[in-house]
């Protein structure tokens, strides 16, 4: 950690627009003119509009994940939370992963915490549930569809298998309508390996308190993407909750019961919890409240942008604020350490404007939709031509070279090679087999190493016992 006196701006989370705006705050700044500190749980930003196709296998999860370390050479980047924000003295208090919380101080400070799943008080949630906002949930998701056609190959307990082949997706937004149609076309093809597994005995299930899926792309495309999953044999339920999820048994508002090993919750985000912590003016669903410029009201020095903050998003008019996207994050995170080095040399701040350009969307190989903006036109594409523009899109916004590269690598080889079906659950506890042929022998050299201790206990005492009788003797 720096010891440095130059100004030092402290960008809390590095995730998307954390990791953009520390790269813009270094590219934009002169040599030794300021310290650029990114503290966050997590060595490495994850870009998750890719997550559902690293659940499906179709990228390899390394490719989803951009180590800040490697990205960053020239800003400190520390492994940790921050826990408390005192703005006055302009001091943060850091919990390293290991060791004693310290406090850092500050001149400049950027709130990027992105957001956390919304979840609600539904009993068996917390138990049962997978989320979708880490690739390490993802290749969960993954190891564990795989693992359910397992059971379902090996057992001949029809409720069982009954209950590994019941899928529930909640959430019919871009996260939920994609990792379901991804993941459904993984188990379409892993099924040709299992001789006692077919399609036909899968249920999928998708789940929304929504009329309609995919909102972003209009009400035309999510008609039409509602069709395509049904299509597939994905039943899907809208104006429908989910009440209970007690032990697997699943029951929805509409009076369905079924019970399920796999119940995945993509059904939005809602802004880090931490936020109420720092002292900083929220809006009414626990935003950061920003100004155009993206700086926190109310502050000369704090900066928020990204999911924790709302946005006036100029473009769409007055009252309005940016959607939780990728397509503003980026824009926004180099608006953002724009306006920084401007507030750092004294000059006046830039606001953010821009107007959409449109949505895109994957569900599953070669299927999507698109909407792309130009001007007033809007151009709505669906299917194979969709899915190659969803595909060009985030294949040129994932950050560096290296993961593009990397990322179209994984489809051009996608395109000759086959799927892989494996199934790596025991990654998730690596330590178990290992546990399990040493515990036996370690229980039995502890049993030996507390039978020899007892005896040399006794043939201490007796030792003590008889140069007691000779000294009484003598």
């Amino acid at each position: 950690m720096s010891t440095t006196e130059r100004p030092r701006i402290l960008v809390v989370g590095g995730g998307y627009v954390g990791l953009y705006a520390a790269r813009r705050i270094l590219k934009k700044m002169r040599y030794g003119e300021a310290t650029v500190t990114v503290v966050d749980p997590r060595s490495y930003m994850t870009y998750q509009p890719f997550l559902p196709e690293a659940a499906a296998g179709s990228i390899s999860p390394r490719h989803v994940v951009v180590p800040l370390r490697r990205v960053l050479p020239k800003a400190e980047v520390l492994t940790g939370r921050v826990t408390t924000i005192d703005q006055q003295s302009k001091v943060a208090t850091i919990a390293p992963l290991v060791g004693e919380a310290y406090d850092l101080p500050f001149d400049y400070l950027v709130i990027a915490m992105g957001a956390v799943s919304r979840t609600f008080p539904i009993p068996g949630l917390a138990e049962n549930g997978i989320g979708m906002k880490g690739v390490e949930e993802a290749i969960g998701l993954r190891n564990h569809v795989l693992e359910q056609l397992d059971k379902a190959d090996s057992t001949g307990d029809e409720d069982v298998r009954r209950r590994a082949l019941t899928f529930v997706f909640v959430g019919g937004g871009f996260a939920g309508a994609e990792t379901v149609g991804e993941v459904e076309d993984m188990a379409r093809d892993a099924a040709k390996y299992y001789p006692n597994v077919r399609r036909e005995d899968m249920r999928f299930i998708l789940v929304d308190v929504a009329p309609r899926i995919l909102p972003e792309v209009g009400p035309k495309l999510g008609e039409w993407g509602l069709e395509h999953l049904k299509s597939r044999g994905i039943e899907c339920y809208l104006n429908t909750s989910l009440n209970s999820c007690v032990g697997g048994h699943v029951e929805l508002s509409n009076g369905l019961e079924v019970d399920s090993s796999t119940i995945v919750w993509t059904a939005g985000v809602k802004p880090n919890p931490a936020l109420a912590r720092f002292g900083l003016p929220l809006g009414p669903k626990g935003h950061v409240d920003v100004d155009a410029t993206m700086q926190v009201r109310g502050t000369d020095h704090v900066w928020a942008a990204g999911d924790n903050a709302q946005v006036p998003d100029l473009a769409a008019g007055e009252g309005e604020f940016c959607p939780p996207n990728a397509q503003h994050a980026l824009r926004q995170a180099r608006a953002l350490g724009d306006n920084i080095i401007s507030g750092l040399r004294g000059f006046p701040q830039g606001e953010y404007k821009h107007a959409n350009k449109g949505a895109v969307a994957g569900l599953g190989l070669h299927k999507g939709v698109a909407m792309i903006v130009f001007g007033k036109a809007r151009i709505k594409l669906k299917g194979r031509l969709a899915w190659y523009m969803h595909h060009t899109y985030h294949g040129l916004a994932v950050p560096t070279w290296n993961r593009k590269i990397r990322v179209f690598a994984d489809w051009t080889l996608a395109m000759f090679l086959k799927r892989e079906v494996v199934s790596l659950g025991a990654m998730e506890h690596p330590r178990e087999e290992f546990y399990e042929a040493a515990s036996p022998v370690t229980a039995g050299a502890t049993e030996e190493a507390a039978a020899e201790r007892k005896t040399r206990v006794k043939e201490s005492r007796a030792a003590a016992n008889r140069d007691r009788e000779e000294a009484r003797a003598s």
